[in-house]
């Protein structure tokens, strides 16, 4: 069995391939496992600053893999359970995880892009897509709702009524039309080279004012504004007092582009 997940380095940029092309990269219980620990991996390692997230072959991910799942249809109920104590189950934490990241996470969207292949997409911070992309939260198809984390990353992104006509009607959207829904950040036909170029762009910036960024907005998303400007006050007094503030602004003044050291922030 070849890996179910890729996971390659290169100059602070890890490089993740959903890797089972074969089977249009559905999602098993190993993919699933393998999700859940390539991401601790990028968290342990501190110097990542910037994720791209694609998918091997001729799709990004078709989805739960329900051969598999009627293989072993116990481990899939068991592996839908919440552990005492934690908030998501395996499902879940295969695309929270990666919500969760402390640096920003890109996905490149190709082919197929349906069901909890999609709800993965979305807990990454941006999404780059082909125009003949499809894309569906299939779940309605067969019957069911997202429940990969889904219903906090959809409502985020589109209107209620959109996220209610997709939900109820599964049905498949292009590239293009998810764009104008507001669902990826950018559509072309090489979302790859996107990706690259954003990626570029944020390896210029401090990482721990990325991994700061990223948290406050999803901590302050929908709370108060009394909340949200404490949070801002208290986020932007830990970077203050950080070694990457303190290059960034020699650089600035230097004219010169910043050395950074290595995310200190979890």
């Amino acid at each position: 069995m070849t890996d179910r997940v890729v996971l390659d380095v290169r100059e602070g940029v890890a490089h993740v391939t959903l890797n089972r092309a074969e089977k249009y990269n559905g999602l098993d219980l190993p993919m699933l496992t393998a999700l859940v620990g390539t991401a601790k991996k990028v968290a342990a390692d501190r110097s990542v600053r910037v994720v791209i997230l694609t998918g091997a072959g001729n799709a990004f991910c078709a989805g739960l893999d329900f051969a598999s799942v009627g293989a072993s249809p116990t481990k899939f109920l068991l592996s839908g359970l919440k552990v005492p104590g934690q908030t998501t189950n395996l499902f879940q934490r295969a695309c929270w995880s990666w919500r969760q990241l402390p640096v920003p996470v890109i996905a490149v969207l190709h082919g197929h892009c349906f069901g909890g292949g999609l709800q993965l997409a979305l807990a990454a911070d941006f999404r780059f897509a082909t125009p003949d992309c499809e894309l569906s939260v299939m779940e309605g198809k067969w019957g069911l709702v997202p429940d990969m984390t889904g219903t906090v990353t959809l409502r985020e992104l589109v209107g209620m009524d959109v996220a209610k006509r997709l939900t109820m009607t599964a049905e498949i959207i292009d590239g293009r039309t998810a764009g104008e829904y507001g669902l990826v950040s950018g559509v072309s036909t090489d979302p790859g080279a996107d990706a690259d170029a954003l990626a570029a762009q944020l390896l210029t910036r401090s990482p721990d004012a990325l991994a700061l960024t990223k948290r406050l907005l999803h901590d302050t998303w929908t709370k108060s504004p009394r909340r949200a400007f404490w949070t801002e006050t208290v986020t932007q007094l830990r970077l203050l007092r950080g070694a990457n503030h303190r290059i960034a602004r020699a650089a600035n003044f230097a004219k010169e582009a910043p050395r950074f050291v290595d995310r200190r922030v979890r």
